[in-house]
């Protein structure tokens, strides 16, 4: 299910989308849950972008992120696809339409 605070998420999935169908599925233990308070707010997105980049993120499907995350994946180049809602596997689908 999508957790509706992302950047508070337990867990990430990171989707290999080919010809618009799910190649590869992957869940991550983030613990952003935890770890989102632990220390300032750009420690976090620091965080959450040294995720991106390691994993070679090009979209990020979510429900919410705030505006600092929002400019940080601007400035990433990363799409952001936000209000996604129910099972995680069809907002990912539903995102890529």
């Amino acid at each position: 299910m999508v957790d509706p605070r992302w950047g508070r998420a337990d867990s990430i999935a990171v989707v290999d989308i080919v010809d618009g169908k799910i190649e590869n599925w992957q869940e991550s233990d983030v613990s952003w849950s935890v770890l989102h308070d632990e220390g300032t707010p750009a420690r976090h997105h620091a965080r959450v972008a040294r995720f991106l980049l390691d994993n070679n993120v090009e979209a990020v499907v979510a429900n919410h992120v705030g505006d600092g995350m929002v400019k940080m994946l601007d400035t990433m180049g990363i799409e952001l696809h936000l209000d996604a809602e129910g099972a995680a596997r069809d907002a990912v689908l539903a995102a890529v339409k």
